[in-house]
């Protein structure tokens, strides 16, 4: 692994176990961008519904051994894209490393992502308060990358009603937590209009965890 190519600035806690890297993506986003140009070429973004019958804000696609599917039976990991009935497109290396170098820089050393969830959001989408619940170890972080547009993330705490904190986030912008903060609730505020150099008008966030 370069470690120059990714921003050594220090990590900004935003929660026990949450950090926030700030450019951490910078200097590897064409790749990443790339990557997630090929992935979706195999499987096309779509907008999922949820278990109640909503159709969710966000375009969503997945590569790895597992993707995230949502439908009226759930949501839950997949081994294959319940549209084509492929397997998921084998994850890009640039996104694999990305991920396991933020999760070491946020002291995670042996993280070892299985899936990542590539959410596209057009101006109006958003993401509401949830917990990431559905892999079988918690003891493994979540990495998230942000790409093109800015936006408001919140992150809460335990309990739905915790009072979440807004955290601007920008392009390259990419945030660890785990531990004590694994479970905690979170989501991103609606994205505004704008025009990004590399993304146009949306917003790219890629989400790697371990399923299993």
């Amino acid at each position: 692994m370069n470690h120059e190519l990714f921003s050594d600035d220090t990590p900004l806690p935003i929660g026990d176990g949450a950090l926030l890297l700030r450019g951490f993506a910078l200097g590897v986003d064409d790749a990443l961008l790339e990557a997630v140009d090929a992935v979706s070429a195999e499987a096309p973004a779509r907008r999922l519904c949820t278990p109640g019958g909503h159709r969710m804000s966000v375009e969503t696609t997945s590569c790895g051994r597992w993707g995230w599917v949502s439908d009226a039976a759930g949501y839950r990991y997949a081994e294959c894209d319940p549209v084509s009935g492929r397997a998921w497109p084998a994850m890009p290396e640039p996104l694999r490393r990305i991920a396991v170098a933020a999760a070491a820089r946020a002291g995670h050393a042996h993280f070892d992502p299985d899936t990542c969830l590539i959410n596209r959001y057009a101006p109006g989408a958003r993401m509401g308060l949830h917990q990431d619940r559905n892999e079988h170890d918690f003891s493994q972080p979540i990495v998230s990358v942000s790409l093109g547009l800015p936006i408001v993330f919140q992150f809460g705490g335990l309990q739905r009603s915790d009072r979440p904190q807004r955290v601007p986030l920008a392009h390259g912008d990419v945030l660890v937590w785990g531990g004590p903060t694994r479970l905690a609730f979170h989501g991103v505020l609606t994205l505004k209009a704008g025009i990004h150099p590399l993304t146009g008008a949306s917003r790219i966030n890629l989400t790697f965890r371990r399923a299993r």
